[in-house]
């Protein structure tokens, strides 16, 4: 699956996420039908997958998880504290930021 990055084209979505959540950093993303959303916030990342021609497959879920993940350092978050949310509508897969230890 080929995510290519369409952000400049959902300015909207991508301000009111910025003005309305805590989220830090919004990036919308495309491959074929299926549209991502990856936020970063101080406290987590989130991502959310939505479809509206067909059902997200697991498949797809567990490789967009894949992709965001590669690109966030392994300290910053503990695989076994995400957790996916399934929805009719979306899919959300929430990774909490690690605390840092002391």
């Amino acid at each position: 699956m080929k995510l290519v990055n369409v952000t400049n084209s959902h300015s909207r979505l991508v301000k009111q996420q910025l003005e309305n959540t805590d989220a830090s950093l919004v990036k919308v993303f495309t491959a074929g039908n299926t549209t991502v959303i990856y936020t970063e916030a101080p406290l987590h990342n989130e991502i959310v997958i939505v479809n509206n021609k067909r059902r997200v497959h697991p498949e797809e879920v567990e490789e967009i998880k894949n992709h965001f993940l590669a690109k966030i350092p392994s300290e910053l978050y503990s695989e076994e504290d995400i957790t996916i949310l399934e929805d009719s509508e979306f899919i959300e897969i929430s990774i909490p930021k690690a605390l840092p230890v002391e």
